[in-house]
């Protein structure tokens, strides 16, 4: 086998990307603290076609060397927003039509492996801080709570990985 060239992969540019269309799900980011982090979900959401990024409280907005690192140029491919209050937020996309899913641990949440992604529905993804999660507050006021199941000692993964499953679960069910 031989790796594939640039021009083998026939990726899009960023004037292209812009003008495909995208799937019926935003991204919430509510807290996220490293940049690391919050680059590495711009290149996930471009690699999977997100509609947009919100990026809410403390969550830090390109341009950012750091973000940059490693989004590798995705935040200027993947439409983004800052805004302060993520349960304003969370409100103002529910009167747009969109389901609202956190993805949290909470008495009641749904395995991501039993949630079924709807075709006819647009849908919106919050992903919380690395240590607190997602905001009580915005917990309370989504219409899903999505967990993620795992089997090994520790309770939670990077709040990255997790996004990349859960944008995969998704672009999956409505490609």
């Amino acid at each position: 086998m031989k790796k594939k060239s640039m021009e083998e992969l026939q990726r899009l540019s960023c004037e292209e990307y812009h003008k495909v269309a995208k799937l019926p799900i935003v991204v919430v980011l509510d807290d996220v603290r490293s940049l690391n982090n919050i680059g590495s979900m711009f290149r996930t959401a471009d690699a999977f076609l997100i509609e947009k990024i919100y990026l809410c409280g403390i969550t830090a907005t390109p341009p950012s060397p750091e973000i940059h690192k490693t989004a590798l140029g995705a935040e200027d491919s993947v439409e983004w927003e800052y805004v302060t209050d993520a349960v304003s937020l969370v409100d103002r996309l529910k009167s747009e039509g969109y389901t609202v899913c956190a993805i949290e641990q909470v008495n009641g949440s749904v395995n991501m492996l039993d949630f079924a992604v709807d075709k006819e529905k647009k849908y919106v993804v919050i992903l919380g801080n690395e240590v607190k999660g997602v905001n009580q507050e915005v917990v309370d006021k989504v219409d899903y709570c999505i967990e993620l199941p795992q089997y090994g000692t520790k309770h939670s993964l990077n709040v990255s990985i997790t996004a990349g499953i859960v944008m995969w679960h998704f672009f999956t069910a409505l490609k």
